[in-house]
């Protein structure tokens, strides 16, 4: 009886894990979205550390705007390593979907699926030892802070309906003290610091050309 050989299968290519870091305004998210559009969409998933704030509906919305929302306390990080490893293992997951106006999470969360490139952006991420174990690529995207500071006034007073004074207390009570406790410290950790961020283009195109050799072979 003729039989046909057995080659068991080759298990499969575990992603490439890339951290983009830097404090706010940035850059990162512009960053990261010229990367997508240059690697493809089908090629790459951000997974946000933002999405990870944790939920204080428990608390009057008065007591959640005194919350320190850049100390590393302030988010999830736990579930964020588990999701992340799930996505390396090939596991889709459900991330939470966090409103920025009401500082709670939402009920609905945002299915994520798996893919060749597994791209992990927020201040903190290159602060957090869980999450840099898992990467094989990080990035600290390095900017002025006071061009950092009119971005972030901009974002929060046009998409989150933030006053002008609000910001500019969060900004001199939290923002500045954790950016530089926390977030400007990091910068040692990563791989390559990018000034500008996403406006970079000599950078931008580096980082390109190493992620698509990662989604082709």
């Amino acid at each position: 009886m003729n039989t046909i050989p057995h080659h068991p299968a080759a298990p499969a290519r575990r992603p490439m894990v890339v951290g983009v870091a830097g404090g706010t305004g940035s850059g990162k998210t512009t960053l990261v979205r010229n990367i997508v559009e240059a690697v493809g969409a089908d090629n790459i998933v951000v997974l946000q550390h933002d999405s990870y704030y944790r939920d204080h509906s428990d608390l009057r919305f008065e007591e959640r705007t005194r919350l320190n929302y850049d100390h590393p306390d302030a988010l999830e990080t736990e579930l964020f390593v588990q999701h992340l490893q799930q996505l390396i293992a090939g596991q889709p997951v459900d991330v939470p979907v966090y409103d920025f106006v009401t500082h709670t999470r939402r009920r609905e969360t945002l299915r994520v699926a798996p893919a060749r490139v597994i791209l992990v952006e927020g201040i903190l991420v290159l602060a957090e030892p869980g999450l840099r174990a898992l990467m094989d690529i990080k990035i600290f995207v390095d900017t002025d802070a006071d061009v950092r500071f009119i971005r972030r006034l901009q974002r929060d007073i046009q998409e989150r309906g933030r006053s002008v004074e609000s910001v500019v207390q969060q900004y001199l009570n939290s923002v500045k003290p954790m950016h530089e406790l926390f977030v400007e410290p990091s910068k040692r950790y990563a791989d390559i610091i990018i000034p500008e961020g996403g406006h970079n283009t000599t950078a931008l195109d580096m980082v390109i050309a190493r992620l698509r050799m990662a989604g082709d072979t």
